[in-house]
């Protein structure tokens, strides 16, 4: 049978590395104690794969392959600091050097087998540890997407719109804090996990944020960003059954991204809620959001922040128009959740409902409440909304004001083009 071409074996790489790489690299953090190390080891790994897959085929055991070769990187790397250093002899043991394991190094990799009672806990550890609070937030991001989504340096820098060299420093860093920090490659206690999940959350809902709506560039939605997060959530949701805000955010992404067929045209120019077809929204998406929220609410004792989020989403997928939305209902959830989670972006939400709800001129007592709070200087959305409601209320030359700020304020290509077009129908 002929060798691949090299752009097959290296398709065949990325496709195990992104369906494996989590297992892999908490598999190695298990067997070596160290989560840097584990992390080096898996990129070397992955590195020789690209090497070895061209020209000899891909193994029968991709990921068993890999994960082989990164166990004896980490042999070299106990080899070198301490020859009779109990950790490799464990490792050594483990592998059976010198015995079953004495071929070649495809050849050892066909008779590696994942250990069933391990890995749902090594892949929750990794989350765990890369989402630790000792972090930054863009460190926890960063980190997340390298070690539990497979992504490279390159393509977190491309979905973020950074130099990969800041990614790279930003996962070195995150790195070289947490073996200073100590922090063990472990799944918390109950109660240390309960509170540390509120981290892991909410790096996984900073990423498919950004994957809905990116924050700069010439593409309103960021698929791939957006389907890692959804893949995240739906790992968790598998390993932490019994957490409804788990379920809870679950439901939310879900039901967000069962709109994206329709929020963007054929030019990819957004596409407002009220000129959305319903009939292009995902309903298989949205079934599933449907039963991650009443799951959340089976296991909890009410819901939470993303829960209620994800119970808003769901009054706009149960309802076949914009007008027969129950923004009755909308606005007591956005009051809900301005109590759990109190934030301007949510008060801004609520008076979107209320004007929907009540009427533009309710809402805009709330809109001028945060203007004069300015919690949200920097943010294009807040203008955006002002503008919109001072052109419902006939009040043309403040609506001007307000929509020309907005364009300033927008990073987005495809969003400041439907603020420039709302300025033109003003003209």
């Amino acid at each position: 049978m002929p060798a691949p071409t090299d752009r097959a074996a290296r398709d065949a790489v990325a496709a195990v590395w992104r369906i494996e790489s989590a297992r892999i690299v908490g598999a190695l953090a298990r067997y070596t104690g160290d989560f840097a190390l584990a992390e080096d080891i898996a990129q070397e790994a992955l590195a020789e794969a690209l090497v070895s897959w061209p020209r000899d085929g891909a193994p029968r055991n991709p990921a068993g392959w890999l994960l082989t070769v990164g166990k004896r990187r980490a042999i070299d790397v106990f080899r070198r600091h301490s020859a009779l250093d109990e950790k490799y002899a464990v490792l050594a043991r483990d592998l059976g050097e010198g015995g079953a394991f004495s071929g070649s190094t495809s050849e050892q990799a066909e008779d590696v087998l994942w250990d069933p009672d391990q890995i749902d806990d090594d892949v929750l550890a990794l989350m765990f540890t890369s989402c630790h609070p000792v972090l930054s937030r863009e460190a926890r991001v960063a980190l997340t997407l390298r070690v539990v989504g497979g992504l490279t340096s390159d393509e977190i820098a491309k979905a973020f719109l950074i130099p990969p060299a800041t990614v790279q420093a930003r996962i070195t860093r995150a790195k070289k804090t947490l073996g200073a920090a100590r922090v063990p490659f472990e799944v918390p206690p109950a109660e240390e996990r309960r509170k540390r999940l509120g981290s892991v959350l909410n790096v996984i809902y900073v990423i498919f944020t950004e994957g809905s709506t990116a924050s700069f560039g010439g593409d309103l939605i960021r698929l791939d960003l957006a389907s890692e997060a959804q893949r995240l959530a739906r790992v968790l949701a598998r390993l932490m059954p019994d957490e409804p805000e788990v379920h809870g955010l679950l439901a939310l992404l879900e039901l967000t991204a069962a709109r994206f067929p329709a929020r963007t045209g054929p030019d990819g120019e957004p596409v407002l809620l009220d000129h959305q077809d319903r009939r292009r929204w995902d309903r298989a998406a949205i079934r599933r959001g449907r039963a991650a929220l009443a799951r959340a609410e089976q296991v909890g004792r009410g819901l939470g922040a993303y829960g209620l989020q994800a119970a808003i989403a769901e009054c706009h997928a149960v309802a076949p128009s914009v007008e027969a939305t129950n923004w009755d209902r909308v606005v007591l959830i956005y009051e809900a959740l301005g109590r759990l989670a109190p934030s301007p972006v949510v008060d801004l939400n609520r008076a979107v409902a209320v004007s929907m709800a009540k009427g533009p001129a309710a809402a805009l007592s709330i809109v001028d409440d945060l203007v004069a709070a300015e919690t949200l200087a920097h943010s294009y959305l807040l203008p955006s909304v002002r503008g919109e409601l001072l052109i419902r209320l006939g009040r043309a030359e403040e609506a001007r004001t307000e929509l020309e700020r907005a364009v300033r304020l927008c990073g987005n290509e495809r969003e400041r083009l439907v603020l420039e077009r709302k300025l033109a129908d003003l003209a």
